[in-house]
């Protein structure tokens, strides 16, 4: 499938998308990146200086921000960690066990990415599934399964039909879904015999002869590709030893180019060599590209695989990009190579600060696709409306549609003010959609919704038979889904009840009478008993303690649970039924657990689960009144992530942008 290269072309049709629709039109993205290339092998193209450090040298003409650099100054803190550094080599393996076994990695430059989130949601999910795989059932309540998963109800008797079994349920294999890992440390698996690895895999060193032929030396790969969702990868390599001649490679290549060879010498790899500052491009061949590097210095490598070109940096400055046209068909790992004895490397994955200020290149980049964004002309979206009316039009649609007429009537006001004081008539070409009525059906569906997000399920049912007496018994995929959260609910109230401290035992206690005989408290005198323990003081009620009322919701769980399961068992639909079996596992998994904020169904608990019930009951209830079930912002919110997720494939440019990261950005700022 061949890879969308912007938003911009699929929005405007001419992507190459077979069922794309040209709606509206984007300029076409610029040819060039904000990195300019440094091929010719001309002396005149060689990057010039830009600092006083002679060896230092970046493209004419690229504006690099003032902090770019700036880490040069400062010692090589960032990678000569003590805690880090005295880990000695010596013939210790890297195990290669599960990616998930890591720490979980966090780039500093990738934060608030739609990778970064996708991936962060994958390590949660895997952590809560190996959790449960390792957690034994504790759960003593009803006549349960003491499987975690199972929905159970009470156990048959047995017949004349023969023996009765009760059957245990095997947890199904965890399949690990979602995008691919970053790489976090070189492995054993993938490097050459003549090199050692030591400090949790990010550090490497040269331990063969010097003798070797002139084309071979070793190298080595690290145990995940670089992800081209990411948008734009990027690692550092710390020359603690250059060893004798300097003849280092830092760059990257694919998983089947040779080990015995310096990264860039082999076909699909590319490296940057520290003995004579050129870089090698699937040849032997090298281009002059920038200084050469040495004992001390910082290289860093970065990919975009938005744009196919890779750059690299020295010491905190950025040298350009290095080579375009990669192949971003293949996995592409970061490697090194080295040739001679006594060469020692540390690599910075983004466990610690970087050297160079890729975070602000990254930005930057982010800020032109953005610009590009906000730059559509959008007047083929409406025949009428200019974008700022659209999206006046498109709000108060919204409001009105999902109920929140007050607001919406306040908003028109609003809009109408505003339109005076700038043309000096009220009236506008909006005027259709500011004309806001009242709407009892959308007066009952925003106390209905009230409801839902309060977490008062009762109420909601209650109400929503009154007004719409047909919509849960006509769907009932909704029916199921709003009585779930009741359960829900009342799995996180008992839990909740675990947080209130239970008052303390009274103890059995001895005192002497006036022989000095010991005697037990039970036969104490009755007026002393008070004066001995403070009962007099103590409130009784509430002897009754918060584990009594959690045994007592927990039992009224498992009551309405089964009710639900006895319920919709018989469903016929097979996308309902399978919902269902899914949903009523995960449900009664909480009850394997004493609290069920720990179990692995734990997300069901969270407030914010509330706002789906309420919006999936909203448009029920909608559809039922013969309107539709979404307003055009939700759509136009709904097909923009969509897009970007098109345009993300294999690194394009929706990698770069995050819908949702950017509306939460815009309601915090303002």
């Amino acid at each position: 499938m061949p890879r969308r290269t912007s938003y911009a072309s699929v929005a405007a049709g001419t992507a190459g998308t077979p069922h794309q629709t040209a709606s509206v039109h984007l300029p076409p993205a610029p040819n060039q990146g904000l990195l300019q290339p440094s091929y010719s092998e001309q002396p005149s193209r060689i990057p010039q200086p830009v600092t006083l450090n002679q060896d230092i040298q970046t493209e004419g003409g690229i504006p690099i921000p003032e902090t770019w650099g700036s880490a040069s100054r400062e010692s090589m803190s960032n990678f000569l960690d003590s805690r880090f550094l005295n880990q000695p080599f010596s013939d210790m393996r890297v195990q290669s066990g599960s990616y998930w076994s890591c720490d979980f990695l966090r780039p500093s430059y990738l934060r608030g990415s739609k990778y970064m989130e996708d991936l962060e949601a994958s390590h949660k999910a895997h952590l809560a599934a190996q959790k449960e795989e390792l957690q034994p059932s504790r759960s003593s309540h009803g006549p349960l399964s003491k499987s975690p998963s199972a929905v159970s109800l009470p156990k048959m008797q047995a017949s004349h039909r023969g023996m009765a079994y009760e059957i245990i349920e095997h947890k199904p294999t965890v399949v690990e879904t979602g995008p691919g890992p970053l790489p976090t440390k070189w492995v054993d698996v993938d490097k050459h015999n003549s090199i050692e690895i030591a400090g949790d895999g990010q550090q490497i060193r040269y331990i063969g002869t010097s003798k070797t032929p002139d084309h071979e030396a070793a190298a080595a790969r690290t145990d995940h590709p670089m992800p081209p969702q990411c948008g734009i990868y990027y690692y550092e390599v710390f020359i603690e030893s250059k060893g004798k001649d300097g003849m280092i490679g830092v760059g990257f290549s694919g998983g089947k180019a040779s080990l015995e060879k310096l990264p860039g010498w082999e076909p699909d790899s590319w490296a940057y060599h520290g003995d004579d500052g050129k870089t090698f491009c699937c040849q032997l061949n090298g281009k002059h590209f920038g200084p050469k590097f040495s004992s001390g210095d910082t290289i860093g490598c970065g990919v975009d695989f938005t744009r196919k070109t890779a750059f690299f940096t020295k010491n905190g400055f950025l040298l350009g990009n290095a080579f375009k046209d990669i192949n971003s068909g293949i996995a592409l790992y970061p490697s090194v190579g080295m040739k001679r004895p006594h060469a020692h490397l540390i690599v910075n994955f983004g466990q610690r600060p970087f050297t160079f200020d890729i975070d602000t290149l990254v930005e930057r980049y982010q800020e032109q696709i953005l610009e590009e964004i906000n730059n559509v002309d959008i007047s083929m979206l409406h025949p009428t409306l200019n974008k700022e009316d659209l999206c006046k039009a498109l709000v108060a649609q919204y409001l009105s549609h999902d109920g929140y007429v007050e607001t919406a009537q306040a908003y028109a006001e609003g809009v109408r003010r505003e339109t005076t004081a700038l043309k000096g008539t009220p009236e506008s070409p909006i005027d259709g959609y500011l004309a806001i009525e009242e709407d009892h059906d959308a007066a009952n569906r925003q106390q209905i919704r009230a409801a839902v997000l309060e977490g008062d399920i009762d109420t909601t049912l209650r109400l929503t038979n009154l007004y719409f007496p047909h919509v849960l018994s006509t769907h009932r995929d909704i029916n199921f889904r709003v009585r779930c959260r009741k359960y829900i609910e009342m799995m996180r109230q008992s839990a909740e009840l675990l947080d209130i401290p239970s008052p303390p035992k009274p103890t059995h206690s001895k005192f002497t009478n006036g022989n000095a005989e010991e005697m037990d408290l039970d036969d104490a005198p009755t007026q002393d008993r008070a004066e001995v323990d403070g009962w007099d003081k103590m409130d009784t009620s509430d002897i009754v303690s918060s584990d009594m009322r959690y045994d007592e919701m927990i039992s009224k769980a498992i009551a309405y649970g089964q009710e639900l399961n006895h319920e919709f068992k018989d469903e016929t639909d097979p996308q309902f039924r399978d919902e269902f079996k899914e949903t009523m596992q995960e449900l009664f998994g909480m009850l394997a657990y004493r609290d069920a904020r720990k179990s692995p169904a734990a997300r069901w608990l969270e407030i914010r689960e509330r706002a789906k019930v309420a919006e999936a009951l909203n448009s029920a209830i909608l559809v039922s009144l013969g309107k539709s079930s979404s307003t055009a912002l939700e759509r136009i919110y709904k097909q923009t992530v969509v897009l970007t997720d098109m345009i993300s494939e294999d690194g394009g440019v929706g990698s770069m942008v995050n819908v949702r990261h950017l509306l939460n950005h815009d309601s915090q700022s303002s």
